[in-house]
């Protein structure tokens, strides 16, 4: 029990400095912060693994969840228009979508010449942390 005092101690040293990272994010302001460090988190782990920095990464994309589910409401309507609508929330170009195929199948994808499969709509429903049914129109 003594150690966990310790240990407990020694967070509340570092509280303070660590809490405006690590906190649940209350305002768009914080989220908007959040986002951009779990973006150069991202960036630096794809180029050299680092565990403290991908534990951070977990914890940094829970609270920006927590924040998403409480506070911005899932868009609905058909597929591609969602894709669009979350491009343009993202400030996004079809570029930035190679997970889900080359710069031709993408723009076909917009264009409504091709339908999104189901790799497609699990890399898009984790790319931006919505529901796969938002990419799948139900006639």
């Amino acid at each position: 029990m003594i150690k966990d005092k310790n240990e407990i101690q020694k967070v509340l040293m570092v509280w303070p400095t660590v809490s405006k990272v690590v906190s649940t994010i209350h305002t768009e302001r914080q989220y908007n912060r959040a986002i951009k460090m779990i973006d150069q988190l991202i960036d630096d782990v794809n180029e050299k693994s680092d565990p403290v920095k991908e534990s951070l990464i977990d914890i940094l994309g829970t609270l920006i969840r927590d924040y998403e589910d409480r506070n911005i409401e899932e868009p609905n309507g058909d597929p591609i228009g969602v894709l669009k609508y979350l491009l343009e929330e993202h400030e996004l170009t079809q570029n930035d979508l190679k997970e889900i195929g080359s710069q031709g199948v993408v723009s076909e994808i917009l264009n409504r010449k091709r339908q999104l499969n189901l790799r497609q709509v699990a890399a898009l429903s984790k790319r931006f942390s919505v529901s796969p049914s938002v990419f799948i129109e139900i006639d």
